[in-house]
């Protein structure tokens, strides 16, 4: 009993963390731009510690504005950088600003006192130590984002889809900005409790999963729901009776799922057309 009241939070909040990210898994990897949530979580990483450097105590108010002011940011650059003839990928905008996010923060994590312990917590999380206040402080943001994504279900999913193409490219950055503002929230509240390597593979790791074999949108979101869920969760208690670090286990897990369906897509492709 005191065991699952330990677990409690983690398993709620990695539940939480696999539907919102499962639903905008599938956005962004119908957008086919993989890497912005690597690149968002890196920048707010970055924001964190500029907000340490200029005074704000951690998990201040002040301290999470400043990284959300930084994500906000590189949001309106990803989507200002959308047009009508794309001659450079968004892809490249992303990568430079991983790099360029991930080089400031190593030059800055030399001014900070333990600055490197910080960079590797922004990098692994630790979402077995999440309390309740954090299950519900989550609960509360990512249903109102999920209240707006409903609102304009129609747009983002149009966009997503290249289903928009009637749309002014103005209109479609303006549904774009609010798209990536809601993600880059997600991403900021998301990042401390579970770190970006875990955030990452729970956006994309379900939703390769499901889309490999269908393309229905609503049969993709669920899919990727409870695959992420189930993956989270039995990650977290295998973690937790082997006594290894939770991140890196749900990592392996759904990390693992993702590339053996897609090595027997492949094969069983090849062994048809023989």
């Amino acid at each position: 009993m005191n065991t699952l009241l330990f677990l409690g939070p983690p398993i709620v909040i990695s539940v939480l963390l696999s539907i919102i990210l499962g639903y905008f898994g599938n956005h962004i990897l119908s957008r086919g731009i993989i890497f912005i949530d690597i690149a968002v979580a890196q920048v707010a990483a970055l924001g964190t510690m500029i907000g340490l450097l200029v005074g704000f105590g951690e998990e201040s108010l002040g301290l999470e504005m400043t990284s959300y002011f930084f994500t906000i940011v590189v949001i309106g650059i990803f989507a200002l950088t959308k047009f009508a003839d794309q001659k450079v990928p968004q892809e490249a905008y992303i990568g430079i600003i991983y790099c360029l996010g991930l080089g400031l923060a190593l030059l800055l994590a030399e001014r900070i006192s333990g600055g490197s312990n910080f960079i590797s917590k922004t990098i692994t999380g630790n979402i077995l130590w999440t309390t309740w206040k954090d299950v519900w402080i989550s609960l509360l943001l990512f249903s109102l984002i999920g209240a707006i994504h409903v609102f304009f279900q129609k747009r983002f999913q149009s966009i997503s889809l290249n289903k928009s193409e009637n749309s002014s490219i103005n209109r479609t950055r303006l549904y774009d900005m609010l798209f990536y503002m809601t993600f880059g929230i997600v991403i900021v509240k998301a990042v401390p409790i579970g770190g970006i390597f875990l955030i990452f593979i729970l956006l994309i790791a379900p939703a390769v999963s499901v889309t490999l074999f269908t393309n229905n949108w609503r049969k993709r979101l669920i899919g990727s729901w409870i695959i992420g869920s189930t993956g989270s969760v039995t990650g977290i208690l295998l973690s937790y009776s082997l006594n290894i670090s939770n991140g890196p286990a749900i990592v392996c897990l759904l990390g693992s799922l993702a590339v053996i369906l897609t090595l027997w897509v492949i094969l069983r492709k090849r062994t048809v057309s023989v």
